[in-house]
C-alpha cells in the first residue's frame, strides 16, 4: 500500500514554523510529507528539517517545486533537498496558455522532457501535477491526453482536478500504471456550475476507489491535499483520519 502524506500547501495559513508544522503531521499519523511554497527547506535550514524528520520518522515525498526555479537554479534546489534523501521532484503548475493548442503542448511536452534529462543526470526524477486546464479540447483528443502521449515525465495525478475536468480518476491511474509515483488525493464538489473544494470524503470524488487504482498503478505516495480549507488545522486532521480509515 502507497504510504500518505500531505502536501503543505495546504496548511500554507498556519502561522506555525516548518518544524512545528511537521510535527503536527507526524502527531496527525501521515507517514511523511510533500514540501511545497514556503514550508520548504528552499526557505528554511535543511538541516533543521532533517533533524525534526528524523526525530519524527517522517519520510519525505517528492516535493513541489516551481519549473522556473528548477530551470533556473537547479544547484540550489538540489542543495536543498539532497540532504532529505529524495530523488524525484514535482513541477505543481504550468500555464493554461501552455497546454491551449497542439503546439502548445507539443511544446510542453520537449520542455518537460528536457528537463527532466537534465534531471536524471543527478539520479532524479520529475513528474507534472495536472491541473482541470490541461483538459481542454483539441479535436479527437484533450490537451491533456495529447500531453501524455508526446511526453515521457512521471504524472503525478490529482485525482480533484482530474474528476472536474470530466475524467474518471481511477481510470486514469490505472491507465498511468508505472507512470504514477505520487497521487494527489484531493475531493471536490462538482455538482454546482464551478467545482469547489471539499473536505476528503465529503465530496464528488471517489476516494476509496481511487485509493486502490493508485496502489494498483504502482504509486508510492497517496499525498491529501486542500486548495482552501476554512481550518487548515482541523483539515490536516481530518484528512490523516480519513486515510487512516482506508
Amino acid at each position: 500500500m502507497p504510504q500518505t502524506a500531505i502536501n503543505l500547501y495546504s496548511v500554507r495559513d498556519l502561522e506555525d514554523s516548518t518544524t512545528d508544522v511537521l510535527e503536527r503531521v507526524a502527531g496527525a499519523g501521515y507517514d511523511g510529507v510533500q514540501f511545497a511554497g514556503e514550508y520548504s527547506p528552499l526557505h528554511d535550514d535543511p538541516d533543521e528539517i532533517v533533524e525534526t524528520l528524523e526525530a519524527y520518522e517522517l519520510e519525505v515525498a517528492p516535493p513541489h517545486v516551481g519549473i522556473e526555479r528548477l530551470e533556473g537554479d537547479w544547484d540550489a534546489v538540489h542543495e536543498a533537498y539532497g540532504p532529505l534523501g529524495i530523488e524525484g521532484v514535482v513541477v505543481p503548475w504550468l500555464d493554461p496558455e501552455q497546454f491551449e493548442s497542439e503546439e502548445a503542448v507539443d511544446d510542453t511536452a520537449e520542455r518537460l522532457d528536457a528537463l527532466a534529462d537534465e534531471l536524471a543526470a543527478d539520479g532524479w526524477t520529475l513528474s507534472y501535477h495536472n491541473h482541470d486546464h490541461e483538459y481542454v479540447e483539441l479535436g479527437e483528443k484533450s490537451a491533456f491526453e495529447r500531453f501524455l502521449e508526446t511526453s515521457d515525465v512521471g504524472i503525478e495525478l490529482d485525482v480533484g482536478w482530474a474528476l472536474a475536468a470530466g475524467d474518471d480518476p481511477a481510470g486514469r491511474l490505472r491507465e498511468l500504471e508505472g507512470r504514477v509515483r505520487t497521487v494527489h488525493l484531493k475531493d471536490m464538489d462538482v455538482s454546482g456550475a464551478e467545482p469547489t473544494f471539499a473536505e476528503l470524503g465529503e465530496g464528488d470524488v471517489d476516494v476509496r476507489a481511487c485509493v486502490e487504482a493508485a496502489a494498483d498503478a504502482g504509486a508510492e505516495w497517496l499525498v491529501y491535499e486542500h486548495d482552501d480549507p476554512a481550518d487548515p488545522a482541523a483539515s490536516l486532521e481530518h484528512g490523516a483520519a480519513v486515510l487512516d480509515e482506508l
